[in-house]
């Protein structure tokens, strides 16, 4: 049998559940690689230039990976050199997805899984349920809940089945072990694997020792985000130089500062830019991941995401221009 490759993203619980989905729904087990939106075109290429023998790979998944007005020729070109190789791919993804982009995917053949209206292993579990066990709908239910969309349409009836407390608790638990494996891709394989085999996220060997301590470092660094978060009118931000995950972070400063929107950056070095990540609260009236891959692309960078939450790669000489673009065209929002 012809094997399959589930790419899928590595830094969130919609990701990691949308990989072991993927996995558990076929008998051949797919090979997943993880990845995070900085390298989604530069694994892609590494797949295809290793599948390069024709027929060599019968499927493609991908999914959570959302795109970016930067990166989203480069993505249709390796696609379609995968697609002219014989391989079938299949795009699941709940990220704001250009209408132009959209229609090149299905002219080339893919088969395109996509709303903004869910998250993407809701969509995953929806459209392979008949290929799963039941208990599956839980990582499904995770993902939704972590993603902050366990009220859309097909997301609330799925949550709806469990236990609300037990679900909360293992869907942040998991969340924390995902957030403090960030660097050891083996980990996060094996919470796929684990997932995949449908136990529960306590089931994952030493992973709830891991969320305790990820949970004493987030109470700690509590203060220190206070100190040093930067208020403007409509932004607030901060360097991200703490042992905890971005997304973690901007949550914080988001709730602290009281602004619309929140973001924090870190410096990746070996591409010469700033990692950035975006939240917007219930006051913040413009379309973020929009508004960030237009800003983004304007001055070099990439970035995009949901209407609330988003992320961005911009050039190390250019975040003080992105930081005072991002505040000011909130402002007209």
């Amino acid at each position: 049998m012809l094997p399959i490759i589930c790419l899928s993203h590595k830094e969130d619980v919609d990701g990691i559940s949308s990989a072991a989905l993927i996995k558990a729904a076929f008998k051949s087990k797919p090979v997943i690689v993880l990845v995070d939106y900085a390298n989604i075109v530069h694994n892609l290429q590494k797949l295809a230039l290793s599948s390069s023998m024709e027929g060599k790979v019968d499927r493609f998944f991908l999914c959570d990976l959302g795109l970016s007005k930067k990166n989203e020729q480069k993505f249709l070109e390796i696609i379609g050199k995968i697609i002219s190789k014989g391989s079938k791919v299949t795009y699941i993804d709940h990220h704001d997805l250009s209408r132009e982009t959209a229609l090149a995917l299905k002219k080339m053949g893919v088969v395109l899984i996509h709303t903004v209206d869910e998250c993407t292993s809701i969509q995953v579990y929806n459209k392979y349920k008949k290929k799963l066990k039941s208990h599956a709908a839980f990582f499904a239910a995770a993902g939704a809940l972590t993603d902050y969309m366990e009220n859309k349409p097909i997301a609330s009836s799925i949550v709806s089945r469990f236990d609300r407390q037990f679900l909360m608790l293992e869907a942040t638990a998991l969340s924390y072990m995902i957030s403090a494996n960030q660097h050891d891709n083996k980990f996060l394989i094996k919470i796929v694997d684990t997932l995949a085999d449908m136990k529960y996220p306590h089931e994952i060997e030493g992973g709830f020792s891991i969320a305790e301590k990820y949970a004493k470092k987030v109470s700690e660094a509590a203060k220190k985000i206070e100190d040093s978060t930067i208020k403007m009118d409509n932004l607030a931000y901060m360097q991200s130089n703490l042992d905890l995950s971005a997304n973690m972070i901007v949550n914080f400063v988001l709730g602290i500062s009281e602004r619309p929107v929140a973001m924090v950056y870190k410096l990746k070095g070996d591409i010469n830019s700033y990692v950035i990540s975006i939240r917007g609260s219930k006051d913040c009236n413009v379309h973020l991941g929009r508004l960030v891959n237009e800003i983004a692309s304007e001055i070099g960078g990439s970035g995009g995401g949901h209407d609330k939450a988003c992320g961005a790669v911009i050039p190390k000489d250019k975040l003080d221009l992105f930081i005072q673009r991002l505040n000011k065209r909130i402002d007209r929002a």
